[in-house]
């Protein structure tokens, strides 16, 4: 088997094409929850913590001197991807729990027969009741 035909065997296994599916959709999706994020969620955390931005927060650890520029401890980002990131975390398992509701149930499994020694002590009870 020539390494042609091994590649293609492997690349158009059932698990390889769905898993190539998912992440070209998890990166659609991933447009549309940043977007969602970005437009919808951070203007609101915005309003709330009165306007701040977090992103352009940081500390001066000292000062520019001529040429050089100010060496600055910029936790703002460190901050901004916090919040991202749990805003995200929630908007996902929001999505998950309504996707979750939507699938339909499995179906119930059958309730199980009758064990061994049910079967066996129901024969003995029958045998008994027609002495």
């Amino acid at each position: 088997m020539g390494i042609i035909s091994e590649f293609k065997a492997f690349a158009m296994r059932g698990n390889v094409v769905d898993m190539a599916i998912g992440v070209v959709i998890g990166g659609a999706f991933g447009k549309i929850v940043g977007a969602l994020v970005e437009k919808v969620f951070m203007p609101v955390v915005g309003v709330a913590t009165g306007g701040i931005d977090f992103s352009k927060a940081g500390a001066v650890l000292k000062a520019a001197e001529g040429t050089k520029p100010a060496v600055e401890l910029g936790y703002g980002a460190v901050l901004q991807a916090i919040i991202d990131f749990i805003i995200l975390a929630f908007v996902l398992f929001m999505v998950s729990k309504a996707m979750n509701k939507a699938m339909p149930k499995p179906p119930a499994p059958p309730p199980p027969g009758p064990s061994v020694d049910q079967r066996l002590l129901t024969e003995i009870r029958d045998l008994l009741a027609k002495r």
